[in-house]
């Protein structure tokens, strides 16, 4: 097993990232906002958004990529974003959950309009954007899997997460996955990820593989509470489920359910790409 931090290398995200730059001196006159939103609602939109991402990682030197490119769009001062942000708190401090549902949805309204990936973006002490990722290699996902990964995540500050591993339990790996992307981290594979693992490659918020690395999918096997036939035609409705709330195809489903559990189906990466499962190829990591 191996765990260690890399850094990423050739993610076009993170370099146009790092384009967008608070000196606008040489960018072109900021865009009006969006037809039926006023300026003052766009500012706590994108504010609600920042503050999502300040709220899940308790660290103010973080933000999401679709604040920074919608605040360069629209010529909205980083400054004005944090105080709107730091006025939403008091506004919101009586109504916790409220202000999560205006975060998560801010980021999504965002995302859509600027059309890009809501991601989490963090940022050096010297300003520069943080490009640092989580490795594990060869790991099965046992109990706790999940749970250990995020502690790590976290400690790390990582923005994503490098996976190659052999599979494991569905549970850990969909848990993991519905973390990863609630938090705006990104998925990578530069080596295999089979069976369970492909559910953890799913829930990055952008999905990326080198043009070796194998991906691999089969028939899981049906835990006792699904041991009925019904029971594991629901076990199959679940993964498509899952796959689709991930923004992947259903078809990734069907396919690994035609493959006996002994087995393994490797998926081309076009199919990967056709269906959603990868977002992007990079070159490798460091």
């Amino acid at each position: 097993m191996s765990r260690r931090v890399v850094t990423v290398g050739s993610l076009a995200l993170l370099f146009a990232l790092s384009g967008c730059a608070l000196d606008r001196r040489d960018a072109p006159a900021p865009a009006p906002a969006p037809a039926g939103i006023a300026r003052e609602e766009l500012l706590s939109t994108l504010a609600a958004c920042h503050l999502l991402r300040v709220g899940q990682t308790n660290d103010v030197a973080v933000s999401d990529a679709v604040v920074i490119a919608a605040a360069d769009r629209y010529g909205v001062a980083v400054d004005a974003i944090v105080a709107r942000s730091n006025r939403l708190i008091q506004e919101y401090r009586s109504l916790g959950p409220a202000l999560v549902v205006l975060a998560v949805n801010a980021c999504q309204w965002l995302a859509d309009d600027i059309g890009m990936a809501s991601a989490l973006v963090r940022f050096e002490p010297d300003g520069r954007l943080r490009t640092v990722w989580l490795r594990i290699d060869d790991v099965e996902m046992t109990e706790g899997f999940a749970e250990r990964v995020m502690a790590e995540l976290r400690q790390r500050r990582a923005i994503g997460l490098v996976i190659n591993s052999p599979g494991g339990s569905v549970h850990e790996a969909r848990k993991l996955g519905r973390w990863l992307r609630a938090n705006g981290l990104r998925t990578a594979v530069d080596r295999v990820c089979t069976s369970a693992c492909v559910d953890v490659l799913a829930g990055g918020v952008e999905r990326f593989i080198t043009r070796d690395a194998r991906l691999g999918v089969h028939q899981s096997k049906v835990p006792h509470l699904y041991s009925s036939h019904e029971g594991g035609q629901l076990y199959v409705a679940d993964s498509a489920r899952y796959l689709r709330e991930m923004g992947v195809a259903a078809e990734m489903a069907i396919a690994a359910a035609s493959v006996p559990n002994d087995k393994i189906l490797l998926i081309p990466l076009s199919d990967a790409l056709a269906t959603g499962l990868v977002t992007g190829v990079v070159d490798g990591f460091q």
